[in-house]
This record gives C-alpha cells, structure tokens and sequence, in this order.
C-alpha cells in the first residue's frame, strides 16, 4: 500500500486540474484518489491502494462494483443494439424494461417515462404536473436535493446550489420545513397543510421519503402518508423522488413502500442501472395521460431516452437486486449498522445518528470535522462522502451485497477516523 494519495493519483491531480473545468472534482494535496478498477464493495486507486467504499459511489452501485451479471448484459447488447431511435423506432429490451418497472412500483404506477440523468426524470416530472393541473408553481422541503440542472434547481431545497441561477429560475418553490424522525408529526403535518392551504398555483409537492444530500434526514414515521392525505385533499400532485432511496437502498424495493404511500409519480434513477446512466419517471395512467398522444413529435424527449444498453443493465440490475435478495438484505443489515452506530454518539463531535436500512448519516458539530473524517478514513482505506446542507454529515450508504465483516471492519475504521480530526475544530 502507497501513500494516500500516491504519485500517479498526484499525477492525474495535476493533469485534471490543467484541463478541467473549475468548480467539478475537489482538489487539494491530500485529496481525492483516482479509482482504477472496482468490484463489489472494493475500490483500487491507480497507485494499487484497495478500499472498502462506504459511499456506492452516490448510491450507483447497490448490485455491487462491476456486477459480472451487468457487465455480461451490456457487453451482450452492444454486440446485437448500442443505440436505438429515442422516440421513433423502439426497442424491445425496452419494452420488457417498461413492464418489470410497473410490476416493480408501487401499485397504481402504470406508466413510465425513462430519462438519462436523475435530473432529467425530475424535469418530467415537472412538466407532468403542470400539464396535469394546469399549475406552473412547485412545494418542496427544505434541505431537498433533486438535481442540478436548471429545471430541477426549481424545486432545490439548498439555497448554495440555486443562488448563482436564480435569476433565470421561475421564482422559488413554496420552501416547508421537513422533519426529524423526533419531531412531533401532527404539528409538521398541520404546518405543512396550512402553507400548501395558503396557495392555489401550486401543481405538486416535491419529496424525498428519506432526505440523502440533506444530511440522511429521516422524517417521523406516518410523514409521508400524512402528506398523501394533504395532497388529495388540496388537489396537489405527489411526487416521491426515489433517485437516492429506490431500488432496495431502505430495505424495501421503494422508500414510500414502507407506508404503503402511491405517489402520483415516482422519480427513479441511481442504483437503477447498475452503473450505466439510466433514470425513471413513473407515474398513475390518470397522471402521465395528461401528455398528448403523440403525432410524430414528441413535446419531451432525447436522443438516448430508452438507451438499449441502459434498459439490458437496468433489467439485470433488477434480476441481481431478486436473485440476491438484496432489499431484504439491506433490512437486516441496517438493524446490525442501527446497533452499531448507536455506540457512535458517545464519541466526541457526534450530534447525530440516523437512517433506515443500508442508508445512514452521521451528524458531527462541523463540516471541518466531517472534512477530516472523510479524509483520515481515507488515508485508513475506507471512502465516505459528506453531505448535510452544510458538508456537517458523514453519508454511509455502501453496495447491498458488502460483506458483513467488511462493513464491520469499515465502521471500525470510521470511528478511528472520528477520532483524529476532533483535535483539529
């Protein structure tokens, strides 16, 4: 094992930074390593440093790094169809995609809408809504998290990422707050019903089940389907975006499952193709039938929507997640992570500890705590990221199918690292 990171990851460093644009990767002399190869949840740098990665890479890689059943899937469609025609000439891998979306989803999303990007599942959800309700304004939690782009940045809950672009954004979102698991949730809910009451242009409310970016905030249980009571009575669309929490992520196929909660559409992307760029809008028929029969041109769309490769990856990513059990999976190990986290609090800088399933954050007093944890567990071989609205939350979301004693000896290694920076705040 080099030095972290060693002289090839300092190399590229400085070759990234000669040619890519400012404000992408992070860069400093301690950070990042450049990944050469991974499989399941082990990472190798270029330098031939191994890590257990705690992060799947944002979620992506739930089915584990490199799945031999994913990969054989690609490699099989890009010898018979790389690339379809979008919206004119179909495929039929897409086709059985669409069908095991809908046996998959919640009961009552009968329609789908596939998409690249996150982002981009969230913008046609947008436009869903509006041509649903005839509506053109959005509600949305603060500390949400749906994306980057300038469509998505309508709905954004952290004021850092819109307040560059918010002059060319339509207005702000109707901002509530979203409560801790500890909160009172007749209160939150009567809050959130009186200032969704006090508008009329409001044509749906956006939500995380379990808010990632935000800081892994998990809301009082009954939340969510308090607010599939508050949507119908108002006539406000409901749309649950699944990006970080579907795909077994929580211990169940979908987060809003746990409530048994149907949105009127469900954003989902991430773990959903197992690597490769792939992302869902689903949806009620009474919803997504709000868009026009086609007459030849479609009003949204892209050149890559239905990609044959990501619909093959998505399709074995889903038969891995059955094959290997993996929501349930995550279940049991997220009750082992509960206990083992709970010993967490009594270390100095802890404020917090919460999660559901394989999806845990860890709140410190600071971001330069979390900054160094990041870095000092680096340096110890395991990856974490930060998140929380102001870099305060260590993020713990590793591949479903980790080894037991591998996340164990991890989680070892973490709180090791909390260990280090607390002299240094």
């Amino acid at each position: 094992m080099s030095e972290i990171p060693g002289p090839r990851s300092r190399a590229l460093r400085a070759r990234l930074a000669a040619r890519e644009s400012r404000n992408v990767t992070f860069l400093s002399d301690d950070f990042p390593v450049f990944w050469e190869s991974a499989s399941r949840a082990t990472v190798v740098d270029v330098d031939g440093n191994t890590y257990v990665d705690l992060t799947a890479a944002f979620g992506v890689a739930s089915a584990g790094h490199a799945n031999p059943a994913v990969g054989q899937a690609i490699a099989q469609q890009t010898r018979q169809l790389m690339h379809g025609m979008g919206d004119v000439h179909p495929s039929e891998v897409r086709v059985r995609l669409l069908e095991r979306l809908v046996q998959l989803a919640p009961s009552g999303l009968e329609r789908v809408f596939l998409a690249t990007t996150g982002s981009e599942a969230v913008e046609a959800a947008m436009k869903t809504a509006m041509l649903a309700t005839g509506k053109l304004q959005f509600a949305a939690f603060a500390g949400a998290y749906h994306g980057l782009s300038l469509g998505a940045l309508a709905v954004s809950g952290i004021e850092r990422f819109r307040e560059p672009f918010a002059g060319a954004l339509p207005g702000r979102p109707l901002l509530l707050g979203f409560p801790h698991a500890g909160a009172p949730l007749d209160d939150a809910l009567a809050a959130t019903r009186a200032a969704l009451a006090s508008r009329d242009d409001i044509a749906a409310l956006f939500v995380e089940p379990i808010q990632a970016r935000g800081g892994c905030v998990v809301p009082p249980a009954g939340f969510l389907h308090g607010l599939r009571e508050i949507c119908d009575d108002l006539g406000i669309l409901l749309v649950v975006d699944e990006i970080y929490t579907g795909f077994g992520r929580t211990g169940e196929w979908f987060a809003c499952t746990h409530e048994q909660v149907t949105p009127d559409l469900l954003c989902a992307g991430k773990a959903m193709g197992g690597g490769f760029p792939i992302s869902a809008l689903l949806g009620t028929a009474r919803t997504m039938d709000a868009w026009p029969l086609s007459d030849g041109e479609a009003l949204h769309t892209s050149t890559y929507l239905g990609n044959p490769m990501g619909c093959a990856a998505a399709l074995a990513t889903i038969d891995e997640l059955e094959r290997l059990a993996l929501p349930a999976r995550a279940k049991r190990l997220g009750e082992d992570i509960a206990t083992r986290l709970d010993a967490f609090r009594a270390i100095d800088g802890v404020v917090d500890v919460r999660g559901r399933g394989m999806m845990w954050g860890i709140e410190l007093r600071s971001s330069r705590v979390a900054e160094c944890t990041v870095k000092a567990a680096l340096a110890s071989g395991v990856i974490l990221l930060q998140c929380g609205v102001r870099g305060e939350v260590l993020s713990i979301t590793p591949p479903l199918v980790i080894g037991e004693q591998e996340l164990d000896s991890a989680l070892t290694t973490v709180a090791g690292a909390l260990a280090k920076p607390a002299s240094m705040t």
